[in-house]
C-alpha cells in the first residue's frame, strides 16, 4: 500500500496516515525563536514572521482535530489521502493520537489567538530507523510558512529520536511540493510499480530537512 504525499501545495504536507506506519542523532542548532523540541510546548516563528505554539496532541484533542480537518481544502485532502476524501473521521484521527510516542506522535500548532492552524504527525516503523511525516495546514492560514516550519521541526524531533530517514509518497503532479522538499534536502525518485507517484525521502544523518 503506497504512502500518501508529503505536501498538497508549496506551504504544507498532506498524507494518509493509517495503513503504513513505519534515529546520526545529533540535533542541529536551533534559531533563537525556537525552543528545544524536548519541551512540552515549543515556540516557532515561520519565515513570514507568524508565531506558533506547538505541543504534542493528546487523546482529548480528537474533537479539535476533527474540526481542524473540516478547514482543510478538499483538494488538499485529496493530495493527502490519494483519493477523494470528504471527511476525516474517528478512525483516521485515532491513528494520529495512538498512545505510543516511541512510534507515533502528533503535534498541534496554534497561532497566538488560539486557532489550530497546523497539524503534523510523525510515525516510525518497528525498527525505529524510518519514519513517515504528514503536515496539514488550515485553509485560511496557507502560504505563511507553517508547513515548512512544522516539517523542519518534526525532522528535528525525528533526529532526536534516532530516526535516520523520513519518507512519503508524493503525487507526481505536485511539483511545488517536490520543489520545497528538495529545498529542505529531500530527494525524489520514482515509486516502484506506480508511474503516478514519487518516493520522497530525507536522510537525517546527512542533515536533510534541517533548513540550514
Amino acid at each position: 500500500m503506497p504512502l500518501s504525499p508529503f505536501f498538497s501545495d508549496i506551504d504544507h504536507l498532506h498524507r494518509s496516515f493509517p495503513g503504513r506506519i513505519f534515529g546520526a542523532s545529533a540535533m542541529p542548532s536551533f534559531p533563537p525563536e525556537q525552543s528545544s523540541p524536548q519541551a512540552g510546548e515549543t515556540s516557532l516563528t515561520t519565515g513570514t514572521g507568524l508565531r506558533l505554539r506547538v505541543r504534542p496532541a493528546i487523546a482529548a484533542d480528537e474533537g479539535a482535530l476533527e474540526t481542524f480537518f473540516v478547514h482543510v481544502t478538499l483538494e488538499d485532502l485529496r493530495f493527502r489521502f490519494l483519493s477523494a476524501v470528504q471527511h476525516v473521521g474517528h478512525d483516521q484521527i485515532a491513528a494520529m493520537l495512538r498512545a505510543d510516542q516511541a512510534r507515533t506522535e502528533t503535534f498541534l500548532a496554534y497561532e497566538e489567538n488560539g486557532t489550530l492552524v497546523g497539524v503534523a504527525t510523525l510515525a516510525a516503523d518497528d525498527t525505529g530507523e524510518t519514519a513517515e511525516v504528514a503536515v496539514s495546514v488550515h485553509r485560511d492560514w496557507k502560504a505563511q510558512g507553517i508547513g515548512w516550519s512544522l516539517l523542519r521541526y518534526v525532522a528535528q524531533i525525528a533526529r532526536a529520536k534516532g530516526i535516520s530517514r523520513l519518507q512519503s509518497i508524493e503525487s507526481r503532479d505536485n511539483h511545488a511540493a517536490i520543489e520545497v522538499e528538495r529545498d529542505l534536502g529531500f530527494s525524489a525518485r520514482a515509486y516502484p510499480g506506480d508511474p503516478t507517484l514519487i518516493l520522497v525521502e530525507a536522510d537525517l544523518r546527512g542533515g536533510a530537512a534541517s533548513g540550514t
